[in-house]
């Protein structure tokens, strides 16, 4: 698919997440696949830009392209400024957040609490479009609650406003992360625009994804969760969809050698004690569908130090990686 001069193949992209779509999981699920990786959510907020959380978030050196940059907030002019700053600082494409469920963003009428004012909502993506030479997308939910659903007159706004693509998370805010994800509307978005349409929401395997794409008819998959503690997802997928076979599952020795480099980048880019802290959630779930998951938990999150944190990682995978010798 493509936005703006950047066509992103394999049309799969990660999506942003708070707290984990970070510089370090952004390279790693590029390396392994995704075509687009979008950033954790920025504030608009200027007196936050220079915070040392802020500052990583905008840190984008050697990051390929194209590089994607989510930001939050209600005020459309403080949006626009937000997105110019973002674009000299290297963003090649700018995204909205009207998708973010949690209280704290809602509650400052940020993230989906938009949807409940339309006249906002074209407000702010004419701003930020009108700001930045860069392509504008717009990430959102199909409404903000079931009984209030309106992803069809906010994609239509949005493509009116010059807005070059949209993600539809198939959940409206109230249902947050549960239940299943609704496709139906994500089609009648996409039957509805002209402009290229991700389709989110619970995108877990490569059947899974060549299902939604056929039920959506979208351009492109963007996938959340599911890449959490397993970033070879996309190349998984990728495969499917291009040849119809499935990739064989990562031997334990190949999945040691993803995290222990993972663990690596976070190290260096965060310092070590905010590193291995971080890490920790990240080894839960690298580690959430093996029987130990439950013991390899409570000896990493013991882990005081990042060489600590190393030597049990690669025990832990050693073990695993004979075990499976021995069974064969």
């Amino acid at each position: 698919m493509q936005i703006g001069p950047y066509r992103i193949d394999p049309p799969l992209a990660l999506a942003p997440m708070a707290g984990v779509t970070d510089k370090p999981f952004r390279l790693l699920c590029k390396r392994l696949g995704a075509g687009l990786a979008v950033s954790e959510m920025t504030t608009a907020d200027p007196r936050l830009w220079h915070t040392a959380k802020s500052l990583r978030r905008m840190d984008h050196a050697g990051e390929p392209e194209p590089v994607s940059v989510q930001i939050a907030g209600y005020d459309p002019a403080m949006l626009a400024e937000a997105a110019r700053c973002n674009a000299a600082n290297g963003a090649q494409i700018i995204d909205i957040n009207m998708g973010c469920p949690a209280k704290k963003v809602c509650n400052v009428w940020s993230g989906s609490a938009l949807l409940q004012d339309e006249p906002l909502v074209a407000r702010i993506c004419k701003a930020v479009v009108d700001a930045v030479d860069v392509p504008v997308t717009l990430k959102f939910r199909t409404g903000w609650d079931r009984g209030h659903k309106n992803a069809l007159s906010i994609a239509r706004l949005a493509e009116d406003a010059g807005i070059a693509a949209l993600a539809l998370h198939g959940r409206t805010r109230a249902d947050k992360y549960e239940g299943e994800a609704e496709y139906e509307t994500i089609a009648a978005v996409k039957a509805s625009v002209r402009i290229p349409v991700f389709a989110n929401g619970d995108v877990t395997t490569p059947e899974r994804a060549k299902q939604v794409l056929a039920a959506t008819g979208a351009d492109a998959l963007m996938i959340g969760r599911g890449a959490q503690g397993r970033p070879w997802i996309f190349r998984e997928i990728a495969h499917y969809l291009a040849t119809g076979e499935q990739l064989p599952e990562p031997t334990p020795d190949e999945v040691a050698a993803i995290l222990l480099g993972h663990l690596e980048h976070l190290y260096a880019f965060y310092g070590e004690v905010p590193g291995v802290r971080i890490a920790r959630k990240h080894l839960g779930w690298y580690a959430k569908d093996r029987p130990e998951n439950a013991a390899f938990r409570g000896v990493v999150n013991r882990a005081e130090t990042a060489v600590e944190q190393l030597r049990l990682t690669r025990d832990y995978f050693t073990a695993l990686s004979v075990g499976e010798r021995l069974a064969a």
